[in-house]
């Protein structure tokens, strides 16, 4: 069940993209929902995003998608046609070495210990459990692993202490992506990426963390973040 609030924010997103083929910025969105800061906004887009009524798209500015309606405005919004999100098991990404399917859509993962969304721990290669994750949540073709967040450096976008992050295994990465980043050969720690000629920024999502430069051979990427998964 929807708040008063999310409500309001996914039905003005729709009228919006429907009528400029975009989503509002953060600050027309503060505006139509008469909040004093775009953190309400920025809780409230995480929640819808959680639901599963609307996800962000990497490397777009202002990027969301309206992935479903609830009942209520799918009524007023006839010409809405929802994305259907699910597996494919013909299509779906290999599970990692160690991990085995256990539906046609839903795959275990081996949680490699944790990753610092903060200062940078020791990195960690070792398999503490295995968690099943949806298989919409997987990724191309390459192998995923699971990590549990330790920090709050990226808690703006998202992630909170104590997620668990899923990661699909790549070397390379776009300025924006979300990675989990070797530093120096032993440090690992989970931020965005962002590249300025031959230096690597590490940048949090917390104004309370300094972005880290460093060179480009001191950093490598070990793989990017394609989903999250939070108990409560």
């Amino acid at each position: 069940m929807l708040t008063k609030k999310q409500i309001e924010l996914l039905e003005f997103i729709q009228k919006r993209m429907a009528r400029d083929g975009v989503p509002p910025s953060f600050d027309e969105m503060k505006v139509a929902l008469d909040l004093r800061s775009k953190s309400g906004i920025h809780r409230l887009v995480t929640a819808l995003e959680e639901r599963g009524f609307i996800r962000r798209l990497p490397h777009r500015a202002r990027a969301l998608e309206i992935v479903r309606l609830p009942d209520s405005l799918a009524k007023s919004a006839p010409g809405f046609s929802p994305r259907l999100i699910q597996g494919d098991k013909k299509t779906a990404p290999p599970p990692p070495s160690g991990a085995f399917e256990v539906t046609s859509d839903a795959f275990q993962l081996p949680v490699m210990g944790k990753i610092a969304a903060g200062v940078p721990i020791e990195a960690i290669s070792e398999v503490s459990h295995n968690i099943s994750v949806p298989g919409s949540m997987l990724s191309g073709r390459e192998s995923h692993y699971a990590l549990e967040v330790k920090g709050d450096s990226m808690i703006n976008a998202g992630i909170n202490d104590g997620d668990i992050v899923v990661i699909r295994e790549q070397e390379l990465a776009q300025n924006g992506d979300i990675v989990v980043a070797l530093v120096e050969g032993h440090e690992a720690t989970l931020k965005y990426y962002r590249r300025k000629g031959a230096m690597i920024a590490l940048e949090a999502a917390n104004p309370a963390y300094e972005t880290r430069i460093l060179p480009e051979d001191k950093v490598h990427v070990q793989g990017r973040l394609v989903g999250l998964i939070r108990s409560y």
